[in-house]
This record gives C-alpha cells, structure tokens and sequence, in this order.
C-alpha cells in the first residue's frame, strides 16, 4: 500500500508533484516581459503622495554599477540579491521605485582591457595614438557584455530598468557628482589630505585596493633589504631647537639623522622625520677609517 505522506503522480491533480524548476523559471519571466509587470508596480505608485511635496513617495535607487567590460560572476549574484531586497520592499510599502540600472566605466580596469586590446604596453604609445582615440577604445571595451549582464540579472528574476540605464561616462553623471563634492566642500566636509597609495609604473597612476587584486599575478611576496637613511640636521634648526645646551648644539654640528625603515619603497613619498620627546637617542661617532 502506497504511503499517503508522498506526492503522487496523478493526472487530475492541481499542483504538479514534481515541477520542473527551469520551465517554471521561463515561464515566469516570459509572463513579467508579456504582463510589463515591473513597469506597472511603478506606474501604479505616484512620485508624489497626496498633498505632499513633490518626490516625497520616492524611494531612488540607483543600482551598481558593475563593469561591463568582463562578465559576472557569483559575486555579483550574492550582491544582486542583496540590492533587490531593499527595493522591493520599498515598492511593497508603495514607494515608487525606479531601479535604473548603471555601468562603472571610469577607473584602471577599463583602461588596462583597452591597452590589452590595443596591444600597448607604454604610456607613450597611448600620447601617440591620442587621447581621444583611446578614449574610445576604452567605450567600446566597458559595454562588450551589456547583453550577458542583462540576461544574467533578469533570470535572478531581479527588476531592473536597463532602457533608462546610467553611465558614469554620461556627462550628466559626471556633472552630479561634482555638484555633490561642490556641496559638500561648501558645507565643509571637504578636506585635502595627504596618503601613501600603492603605484603602477607602467600606467603611471595611484592603483585602488581593489585593483591590486584585479589579477593573481598583480601583486608579489618578495624580499626587501632594509635601508638606513642619512638626514643632515639644518644648521638653523639646531640652533633655534629649544631645551639644548651651548655644548650639544656644538655636537650636533654636521650631524645626521639614522632613519632605519623596512619599507623602502615608501621613502619617495615621505615628507618629515618625527622626534619623540620621550624616546632616548644616542649620537654616535663613527671610528676613523670605519666605512
């Protein structure tokens, strides 16, 4: 005797015992593209509320943007979902969503699969060719798989609007973002700073961290030796440094500062020598005829 508690294959049955999940999945985007059921869930909510300012029931969300110049992988589905929740449940409280899709084209990324396309390997032959030839090159190779990331995005049954997507080679995006630094700086929240970056020699710009990590073979264990450093101490600095006597300031005539370090490469980018006044220093002669 069959056992009750297991579905069974019966053709009269109103719910299919064994589905098969891929034609779900087909037959549930075809129905969303026929139905245009995304575009009615924004339709069907006003930008603005009754009696409200205008905008007031919008929830803008602008998504991405990933670059399209290499196609996506499972990173980009686990961050997906993520960016699809928020949305959804803006709409589901009735906001009004517009979900415009967008491209990242600035950055090294995109520079580095032109000149690999290109086949250049200096900065030079980029002045050669011009700038504005390689700017678009470089166009071209950020939209080459425009069509796999709409499919791949779609089939995570994800709402996106491509039609009215955004990139930030736009000039109006470009223009958003520099009158959202230019508020900033106004209300003062804008400073200028100085920071150690990792550079690239070849393309002769700061590299990010995420760059560093944009190939296996981009960063390398090595060996450095440490290098010690001779300061020579300004003679009108010695003389105007406070707490001395008359015979140390004699002393430190024609003295040098040691700086001991164990990250050479970042010695071009220094700009002082810190003193601490609670660290004990020795001044040290060398021997006549030591080298």
């Amino acid at each position: 005797m069959a056992d009750a508690r297991y579905p069974l294959h019966r053709p009269d049955a109103e719910v299919e015992p064994s589905p098969h999940f891929p034609s779900l999945e087909k037959d549930v985007l075809a129905y969303w593209k026929a139905d245009g059921t995304f575009q009615a869930s924004i339709d069907a909510r006003p930008a603005t509320s009754a009696g409200g300012t205008y905008g007031d029931n919008e929830f803008v969300f602008y998504d991405g943007p990933p670059f399209a110049n290499g196609l996506p992988h499972y990173g980009h589905l686990l961050t997906g979902y993520a960016k699809d929740v928020v949305p959804r449940y803006q709409t589901m409280r009735g906001t009004r969503v517009e979900r415009r899709f967008g491209w990242d084209t600035h950055g090294l990324p995109a520079e580095l699969e032109a000149e690999r396309v290109l086949g250049i390997e200096d900065k030079s032959q980029i002045e050669e060719m011009g700038i504005a030839a390689f700017n678009e090159a470089c166009k071209a190779s950020v939209l080459k798989y425009t069509e796999e990331w709409e499919e791949y995005v779609t089939r995570q049954a994800r709402w996106v609007d491509f039609e009215n997507d955004y990139k930030t080679l736009d000039v109006t995006f470009m223009e958003s973002v520099i009158w959202g630094f230019k508020r900033l700086y106004d209300k003062g929240l804008a400073y200028e700073g100085h920071r150690v970056l990792p550079y690239c020699w070849r393309d002769e710009t700061p590299l990010s961290n995420h760059e560093l990590r944009m190939d296996e073979d981009v960063y390398a264990q090595r060996q450095d030796p440490a290098l010690t450093v001779l300061l020579p101490l300004d003679e009108e600095s010695v003389a105007a440094a406070e707490g001395l006597t008359d015979a140390q300031r004699e002393a430190l005539r024609d003295a040098s500062l040691l700086i001991w370090t164990t990250t050479p490469w970042t010695l071009p980018s220094n700009l002082a020598a810190a003193v601490g006044p609670d660290v004990e220093y020795s001044l040290v002669r060398p021997v006549e005829g030591d080298r």
